[in-house]
């Protein structure tokens, strides 16, 4: 079989980026020559350098017609590659493409340019559905501007491919936004119950999404922490979290007022029932998460005492 990469997307997409960054990676420098299909040229070029280093030559398919298994053998017949990239042509149906019997889609990957995504997907929906039906990954770029709208556009995409993968970037790079959908916990509970796993994506996403969790409920296991010179009838529950390897530990936890809290000690473990709200706390040098405790009881030390988001 032959293993064949296909990159979707409308002319501007960011197809022929997606396609240079990935012939640049280490990974991508392996042995044998790779057949590089190109259904459409856009503003930018492929440079001949990155073209030489990744061992790659390029054929040029400019009629829709031409984009059949006859043709298709030729070249790879011509040239005798280890695997081939389809730049693929958005403005033709993918629901007519087809293949050498031989071929097979190791990937497939749709790009998307963010900032023009309401227009194709009200003028050409069904070209666009035909792309991502089949894709694994929906890249979205250049969204500095529209971040407000994300959370609608990954439904647009989910509701024609459940199980793809969608990411967004900006010009930073992977915008790392979770999604109210995406969340391990109902926020429409009478009380939100976090695990261990809920504990850490709650701490994170009230960071970005506190109105998500204003005058909401939450009850977690939490080890006690008291800081020095803290306000009296204050504590602070969290977890330890390792972020990244076993050096990088941190406390995850927001002020929490509690009548009880001077009866706690350091290092207690406790369950804390509490609703969040939003004010004012030195630390935080403006408003910020703060827990109002309803019942804090105490508890055993939870099987793993410490988070990971590794």
């Amino acid at each position: 079989m032959k293993p064949v990469y296909m990159i979707n997307g409308f002319l501007e997409s960011g197809k022929t980026e997606f396609i240079c960054f990935t012939l640049a990676q280490p990974y991508f420098q392996v042995r044998g020559k790779t057949l590089l299909l190109l259904c459409e040229e856009g503003e930018i070029e492929y440079e001949e350098e990155l073209l030489k280093k990744s061992r790659t030559v390029v054929e040029i398919i400019e009629n829709e017609e031409d984009f059949n298994p006859n043709h298709l053998t030729e070249l790879e017949k011509k040239h005798k590659p280890e695997r081939i990239i389809v730049e693929f042509n958005g403005m033709w149906n993918y629901k007519n493409v087809k293949l050498p019997w031989y071929w097979k889609i190791e990937q497939q990957i749709t790009t998307i340019d963010g900032s023009t995504f309401p227009m194709y997907y009200t003028n050409m929906r069904s070209l666009l559905a035909e792309m991502i039906r089949k894709s694994e990954m929906i890249i979205f770029n250049r969204c500095d501007d529209v971040k407000e709208d994300l959370n609608a556009y990954k439904r647009n995409i989910k509701a024609v491919n459940p199980s793809a993968d969608v990411i967004f970037e900006d010009a930073n790079g992977e915008i790392n936004e979770i999604f109210e959908e995406d969340l391990p916990y109902d926020l429409n509970q009478e009380v939100i119950s976090l695990d261990n796993q809920g504990y850490g994506i709650w701490y994170l996403d009230s960071m970005d999404h506190l109105e998500r969790y204003v005058g909401k409920k939450i009850q977690f296991t939490a080890m006690v922490l008291k800081p020095d010179r803290f306000p009296e009838g204050y504590f602070v529950p969290g977890r330890m979290a390792m972020t990244c390897c076993a050096d990088d530990m941190a406390f995850l936890g927001y002020a929490c007022e509690y009548a009880g809290a001077g009866n706690l000690q350091d290092r207690d473990w406790v369950q804390v029932t509490a609703t969040v709200a939003k004010e004012y706390w030195k630390d935080y040098n403006g408003e910020g998460p703060i827990l109002h405790a309803e019942r804090v009881e105490k508890t055993k030390a939870p099987k793993e005492e410490i988070i990971s988001f590794t």
